[in-house]
Formats: C-alpha cells, structure tokens, sequence
C-alpha cells in the first residue's frame, strides 16, 4: 500500500467514525432533552419523585420513586464482533460501514444507594443504545427496553424513538423489584461492624445480587 492510499484509507475510516460521534451525540441531547420534558411534566404533579439532573456533557440521570436511570454516552465508536446476531442481517452484510456504532448505555440504580453514599451498592445496566452513521439504531436490553436485531435496517433515532426508550428504561425499572440477599451471606456480623460505618457499606444492596447482561430468568 503506498503512502498515498494509506491516507486515503486512514482519513475515510476517520470521517466515518466522525459521522457515527456526531449522530451519537445529536441523539443524546435529544435524549436528555427527552428525558427533561418527560420529569417537569410528572414533577409538576409529583414533586418530590420526579427529578431530572445533567450531570456532565455525557451523562445525566433521571429519578423517580426509589430508581435512579444514568444514561452515559461512550466518546467512542464500537464495531461488532463477527459472531454477533446483528453482523448477519442482510442490512450489515450489504454494508460492513452500517456496523460501526456509537453507544448510549442505561444504568438503574435505587435512589437509596445515592442519598446514603452506599458505595458497594450495585446498578445493572438494563440497555445500550446503539447508532451508526445512518441514525439507524437497535437496543440491548432487558425486556421492555430490548429490541430485536432485525429491526436495525427500519428503526430511525428520532423524538418518537427517544421518548420511547424512556418510558421504557423506566417502565422496567419500575417493575425490577428489590430482593433479599441470600440468608447465609448476612446471617453473621461483628460488632465492630455494627458500630462502624463500614456497617453501612460492607453490605451492599441492589435489586439482584450478581451481575449479568442477560434476560432475567424469573
């Protein structure tokens, strides 16, 4: 390859990659913008359980009632592994370039875990947004908030969309109950951490103990 065409490549997989950022980025702020319309619509009836916070350029976070959704935005561009379901839809295979995402991830944590700095508590990721250079996008995710592969070719990041993914992050989380912790994991307890604050973090909580990206079997 000559030093002129491994500029050519370099700078083509560059703008590429540019174009997957920007279409990302547009779709996150019309995320957070989402997000904030649906919390002042439900805060102005609920005030104490609905609340909308920017945390950063790339991450904000919804509450209401005991759940807290953090949407993170990732600053890079992901391609897929060959063997994922979403490589073998005849929308890739006509175009490899419509793989490369950029990706927006869910996070659900209790709200409890926030208020008290509970450090040890756990979150789950429920779903990843993923958007490539067409605004096409498809969901990783749990129940409600998943969508399947085939849907890549259709599905267009817009308003409509956006609100939906939402509704449904915290329809999910709304209906994620909180579970004990196995009896023989907290049966036994010293008193020095009875009288410390460790107390507080050395038993961590979360809706489900071990985390796993995989449907809930329930």
């Amino acid at each position: 390859m000559t030093t002129e065409e491994l500029g050519k490549q370099i700078y083509k997989k560059t703008q590429l990659l540019n174009t997957v950022i920007e279409n990302t980025t547009v779709a996150f702020n019309l995320m957070r913008d989402c997000a904030k319309e649906i919390m002042d619509y439900m805060h102005k009836e609920y005030p104490k359980e609905f609340v909308f916070t920017n945390k950063s350029e790339r991450e904000f976070e919804i509450r209401f009632g005991s759940d807290i959704l953090v949407f993170m935005m990732h600053t890079n561009v992901f391609e897929f592994s060959r063997n994922h379901e979403v490589m073998r839809t005849p929308y890739i295979m006509q175009d490899k370039e419509r793989s490369f995402s950029g990706m927006i991830s869910i996070y659900n944590f209790l709200t409890d875990s926030f208020d008290y700095n509970r450090d040890y508590d756990l979150g789950y990721l429920i779903g990843r947004v993923f958007i490539n250079k067409e605004n096409h996008y498809f969901i990783e995710g749990k129940r409600e908030v998943g969508m399947l592969y085939s849907s890549f070719n259709t599905s267009i990041i817009n308003r409509e969309s956006v609100e939906s993914i939402i509704k449904s992050s915290m329809e999910y989380a709304n209906n994620f109950d909180l579970l004990t912790p196995p009896f023989d994991e907290v049966k036994a307890i010293t008193v020095g951490e009875i009288l410390s604050t460790v107390a507080s973090k050395s038993h961590f909580t979360a809706k489900r103990l071990g985390f796993e990206f995989q449907q809930d079997k329930e």
